[in-house]
């Protein structure tokens, strides 16, 4: 089984181009699922409906979270739809189990008030209080995951055109940026970056004290030590960033579709949760406006 848990990995990395975070998830699911069918003394080839669904139950028994057991289905059902693809089984024994409902939970969301605060804090002063204004603005012009920011490099940056282009996996989107995003980044480009790299060749766009590319951890402390200055009782990560700049996008009228394109989501379902966070006013608009409201 681990030979062949390895060829399904590659297989999701080569043909499925997936991103590296996607695909520990699903090393980690299969993993789990191995170990336990070794310790059941269970042929993973051979195993039934039955033994999927008491796997799922032992999860739920030693506390996984509903969310948890919902995306080890997902990738227990990938992993033998593979097997199926590659005729090393006839049937998929995952096939009609159902996965347990998750119920979406509501984004943490900032209000326009919390995000100008915020985003007041970073004073330009300095190398660092330069770069990290360029950043929290551009966190939420941009409403990209934190992943796509560390991982953008100074070349993704089109400043004349003002947008930055995501490259996530095989797909591609381009941004726009506002105004103060655009200036922020300037100072920070010219001002800050020159004296913080150690090297001509850095490719990164945001770099850390030590002139290299800036991790997950650095960005989500740089954030919780500005939200703390800021004196915000929400707690706010980079994720909140993205949710409030996509709540305050469809607030403003802004149209779903053209929100999902910017957010990266490959199904507006995802987008979709947004819509609970519209104005009362746009609400009362709608129903005295629209005929059949």
């Amino acid at each position: 089984m681990e030979k062949k848990i390895k060829l399904f990995l590659e297989f999701l990395q080569k043909d499925k181009k997936l991103s590296d975070n996607t695909l520990q998830s699903y090393k980690r699911d299969i993993t789990q699922y191995e170990s336990y069918i070794n310790e059941e003394n269970l042929q993973y080839l051979k195993v039934t409906k039955e033994d999927i669904k008491n796997y799922l139950e032992n999860l739920k028994n030693i506390g996984k979270k509903t969310s948890t057991i919902s995306r080890n289905l997902a990738s227990i059902r990938s992993f033998y739809q593979y097997l199926v693809r590659t005729k090393k089984i006839k049937e998929d024994p995952t096939e009609g189990i159902q996965s347990p409902k998750v119920e979406k939970r509501v984004p943490n969301v900032l209000t326009s008030k919390e995000v100008e605060l915020l985003l007041e804090q970073p004073k330009a002063v300095d190398l660092k209080g330069i770069r990290d204004k360029a950043m929290l603005e551009f966190a939420y012009a941009t409403g990209m995951r934190v992943t796509e920011i560390i991982n953008l490099n100074i070349d993704d940056l089109n400043l004349k055109e003002g947008y930055v282009s995501c490259n996530n996996a095989s797909k591609q989107r381009n941004i726009p940026l506002g105004a103060i995003s655009i200036n922020a980044l300037k100072e920070y480009i010219k001002k800050a970056r020159p004296y913080l790299i150690k090297s001509e060749d850095e490719k990164s766009l945001f770099v850390n004290i030590n002139g290299k590319r800036l991790t997950r951890q650095g960005f989500w402390k740089i954030v919780k030590f500005y939200k703390e200055q800021a004196h915000i009782d929400k707690d706010i990560t980079p994720h909140v960033l993205r949710h409030s700049f996509a709540t305050h996008l469809l607030q403003n009228g802004a149209d779903l579709k053209a929100i999902q394109v910017m957010l990266g989501h490959s199904d507006i379902s995802s987008t979709q949760v947004y819509m609970q966070f519209q104005d009362e006013g746009l609400k009362n608009i709608y129903k005295k406006a629209h005929p059949r409201a």
